[in-house]
């Protein structure tokens, strides 16, 4: 369920990081399920296997890259509701781990992100929860959104190798698909993968994602892409506007219908 004032999960970020989300205790059932298992390289006869397999009988594996979700969530909130939606929108956590989730075990998840100290204690419950989390302090550290796509990535690339020969389902969360030329990012990296076997999942804004890698996603072949736009009203919510705004209520985020997900 939501949480609101009381909650003490609860992210309350300012501008300008405005990398804010709230976290309830019922969305954090990301625990892992088994070992890492490493075998030989998949075999053509392998991956018809495995492709034939029922999406819950695989071990799936989430990225998130946690700023690129938020700035496309702004974005977004100008088009459906105005400018002043862009200061109050928040990503409702919860309903975008179920989105991503599908009712599905998630075996493993890894969330990057450029977050202020202050709200350590929030990651740390994800971390409790089975999600490995990765800290990057905003201006801390220079060039910080490319060392947040690189942590990411070695992680997906980590798990390539850590479940070689046993690919699962790999959902990423970014739009980022930078490098694809150079044989790097993380549109470049997913390939990599799904030569080796592994079903892709790939949910971003339409406007922010990468126009090939999102073609790419598309195309048939044990590949899906996601539009979180259509998941809007359910994945983000409106805070109240911060002292001497103008007032206007806060809007709640609506329950998840997984039946339109891909």
């Amino acid at each position: 369920g939501s949480f609101r004032g009381r909650d003490a999960l609860r992210r309350l970020s300012p501008e300008p990081s405005g990398l804010l989300e709230r976290v309830s205790v019922s969305a954090l059932d990301w625990k892992p399920t088994g070992t890492t298992q490493r075998n030989c390289t998949p075999t053509p006869h392998r991956l018809k296997h495995v492709y034939g397999l029922d999406e819950k009988s695989l071990h799936l594996l989430g990225y998130w890259d946690n700023s690129n979700i938020f700035i496309g969530a702004q974005q977004v909130a100008i088009e459906t509701e105005g400018v002043e939606a862009r200061r109050r929108v928040r990503v409702e956590f919860s309903n975008l781990l179920e989105l991503a989730r599908a009712g599905r075990q998630v075996e493993h998840a890894v969330a990057v992100g450029s977050i202020p100290p202050e709200l350590r204690q929030v990651w740390s419950r994800m971390e409790s929860e089975g999600v490995a989390v990765k800290l990057l302090e905003r201006g801390a550290i220079q060039g910080g959104e490319q060392c947040v796509d690189q942590t990411l990535q070695t992680a997906m690339l980590r798990d390539a190798f850590d479940y070689n020969g046993n690919p699962g389902i790999a959902v990423l969360l970014t739009g980022d698909g930078a490098g694809f030329a150079d044989g790097v990012g993380f549109h470049a990296d997913l390939e990599r993968m799904h030569r080796r076997g592994w079903r892709i999942e790939v949910l971003s804004w339409r406007h922010s994602c990468n126009r090939r890698m999102r073609e790419w996603a598309e195309q048939t072949g044990n590949r899906k892409f996601v539009t979180l736009d259509d998941f809007y009203e359910s994945i983000t919510f409106l805070e109240l506007p911060a002292p001497g705004q103008p007032m206007a209520p806060p809007r709640d985020a609506v329950p998840v219908n997984l039946t339109n997900r891909p």
